[in-house]
């Protein structure tokens, strides 16, 4: 008795990880409660990476590292249910998770990223090193290294770090504490 009760306790104190099949993740990823972490194919999750409630990943792709993503944020597919076909309604059109090799686009999020709250990434892709996404921006196209992007869709509308040489010394002393670049 002392050990259901133990154990129902510990089930709603320590939320279990998010992570299936198809995921791994690195040294020191954190998660929170209602997360969920999915890849058709693979997904590789660099080390430590942060991410908040109600989250949800279900892409192929690569997450690098030191990267936070915020409660209620969506890195989802473009293209996981095949809409355009005569006669085939969407329930019975084709999911990413049954043909991955036809519809899987990979995601690339590079090191040193910050997604803010209730954003949505689509597949396809890539976010720049040490670039910020502003709080419920949906990114439908590429975001460059060092930029700040904001809205719906996203834009870029500034540098986080506003010389060159900053970014690059910023990169420097992150890469003598064993991070990587991703992305351009």
């Amino acid at each position: 008795m002392i050990r259901r009760i133990f154990q129902l306790v510990r089930s709603k104190i320590v939320p279990r990880s998010p992570l299936t099949a198809n995921v791994e993740a690195g040294s020191g990823f954190r998660y929170d409660v209602g997360s969920f972490v999915w890849a058709p194919r693979q997904l590789k999750i660099g080390k430590n990476v942060s991410i908040g409630s109600n989250v949800r990943i279900e892409v192929d792709g690569v997450i690098g590292d030191a990267v936070m993503i915020a409660n209620s944020t969506g890195i989802v597919g473009r293209n996981d249910h095949e809409i355009g076909i005569v006669g085939v309604p969407v329930t019975e059109g084709k999911w990413v998770g049954k043909f991955p090799n036809e519809l899987s686009i990979p995601v690339k999020i590079g090191s040193d990223v910050w997604i803010g709250y209730g954003s949505t990434i689509l597949s396809g892709v890539e976010i720049g090193d040490s670039s910020v996404i502003g709080a419920g921006s949906v990114v439908v196209n590429n975001i460059p290294s060092n930029s700040i992007a904001v809205g719906n869709p996203a834009r870029v509308v500034g540098k986080r770090f506003q010389s060159d040489a900053d970014f690059d010394e910023h990169w420097v002393i992150l890469a003598n504490r064993g991070f990587r670049k991703i992305a351009p």
